[in-house]
């Protein structure tokens, strides 16, 4: 079984999710506590997207994210790296057109979507500041980028007990439902070397993108960042 380190060479995160793949969705369901349902239907709210419009879901892993979006008859494009989880996907419904594709050097022309959106994926990516201006080459005028991604608790009470959790609790229990327990060492490692949410807007700003703007869910456990290219 491999994990990755916070270094995040592309080829070991890819081997860290295919290893996980199987029971991926089962793990974050537990571990979220059911959480991740909920923010699944807030990053389908926040993108809006409308039947016909075209939709990169990047880091889509086994296309949960992109399914809500193909029910509501918007063109939806999964894509990820590890091709462990595009197969999984695949296996589960294979109409969504599953794609391989890096974030950092994404296989499509420019201007090719009305909205690309990544979920739990931007902190796996070894160079975050490329993946976001790979998404603004790729979005219309106009376009919308919304990201979700673990972030940091607003209370500081409350960050001091998910922090106890993440570096205590939660790899117990992937020992318990995880395939690859390992990885969720990984996973609490990089949420907390993760910046908060005034930084990372800071630098979705920077890669080209205006109008950009966070929310809290979960009370900060998780935060989506929405953002427009300019037209």
């Amino acid at each position: 079984m491999s994990r990755a380190s916070l270094d995040k060479q592309p080829r070991d995160v890819a081997a860290m999710f295919d290893d996980v793949a199987e029971r991926y969705d089962v793990t974050n369901d537990v571990l979220s506590l059911g959480q991740d349902r909920l923010w699944r239907r807030a990053v389908l709210k926040a993108v809006d997207a409308k039947p016909g419009e075209r939709v990169l879901d990047i880091a889509a892993g086994t296309g949960t994210s992109s399914e809500p979006f193909a029910d509501t008859g918007v063109h939806v494009v999964p894509a990820d790296f590890s091709l462990g989880m595009l197969r999984v996907g695949k296996e589960r419904r294979d109409d969504l057109g599953f794609t391989a594709a890096d974030a950092m050097r994404l296989p499509f022309a420019d201007a090719s979507f009305d909205a690309v959106t990544m979920s739990f994926g931007l902190r796996n990516v070894a160079d975050i500041d490329a993946a976001l201006r790979e998404f603004a080459r790729v979005s219309k005028p106009g376009g919308r980028l919304v990201v979700c991604e673990f972030s940091q608790p607003v209370n500081g009470a409350f960050r001091k007990v998910y922090s106890e959790y993440l570096m205590e609790a939660l790899p117990r229990v992937a020992r318990k439902v995880s395939s690859n327990p390992e990885s969720y060492v990984y996973l609490a490692e990089s949420i907390q070397a993760w910046p908060d949410q005034r930084a990372l807007a800071t630098r979705v700003a920077a890669a080209g993108w205006g109008s950009v703007e966070w929310r809290n869910l979960s009370g900060g456990i998780v935060a989506l960042h929405r953002a427009v290219k300019s037209a």
